[in-house]
């Protein structure tokens, strides 16, 4: 009769132990859970606040131009523009055939990075400026840091040496130096192959078309 009634202490002593272990497992998970929802509040707190400075950001460089690929009317207005806009790249053209498969180009790159400015001056009506940085061969694209040009792409030399090179090709050079970003809400996926980029602008691009601007 006596091992009955042990086997019932023993199974309420385990009972007892069973119970008070799932209360302190309860305890801990729902303190895990007050933990992510906490933590996930945080995340979620950082990423608003980061997509305002990102808004923020969009709407000074819509103000100032980016999205655009436009053309500096004078050479007085290059060094406001390189001034106010802490990355451009900038074309020193002429009206003549490389110069428009460029221009094709960075119109669709100035739509795809906005955190950049996209402009073209004309190389023949800016002596001055043509000395300065010494732009001898056309199209040269100016890649301008902090006001300072920090980089130079001279005619077509580092992109295959022919007018076939794809958007991304340029694209690629252009982010090597930096004056591009590739990541981020500045940048519009670009899911083009470069064969077919590349198509795109030949079949757009013709001789005896005029200038894009």
């Amino acid at each position: 009769m006596e091992n009955p009634k042990i086997q019932e202490i023993v199974e309420k002593q385990v009972l007892t132990v069973a119970k008070a272990v799932e209360d302190k497992l309860d305890e801990e998970i729902a303190a895990l859970e007050r933990l992510d929802m906490d933590d996930m509040e945080a995340l979620r707190e950082r990423r608003l606040q980061q997509m305002k400075k990102m808004a923020e950001k969009r709407s000074r460089w819509i103000a100032l131009g980016h999205g655009e690929y436009s053309e500096i009317p004078s050479e007085k207005d290059f060094f406001s523009i390189v001034k106010a806009s802490d990355r451009v790249v900038c074309h020193f053209y002429r009206d003549n055939w490389p110069c428009k498969v460029v221009d094709k180009h960075l119109i669709i790159l100035a739509k795809q990075h906005i955190e950049t400015r996209f402009v073209k001056i004309h190389a023949e009506k800016s002596p001055f400026l043509a000395e300065k940085l010494k732009i001898v061969v056309l199209p040269t694209l100016t890649l301008i840091k902090n006001a300072k040009v920090d980089d130079y792409v001279v005619g077509f030399d580092e992109l295959g040496g022919t007018d076939e090179f794809s958007t991304e090709e340029l694209e690629e050079r252009l982010a090597k130096s930096q004056v591009i970003f590739f990541e981020g809400e500045s940048s519009v996926n670009s899911s083009k192959s470069a064969a077919h980029t590349r198509r795109s602008v030949r079949q757009s691009t013709k001789p005896d078309s005029s200038d894009s601007e």
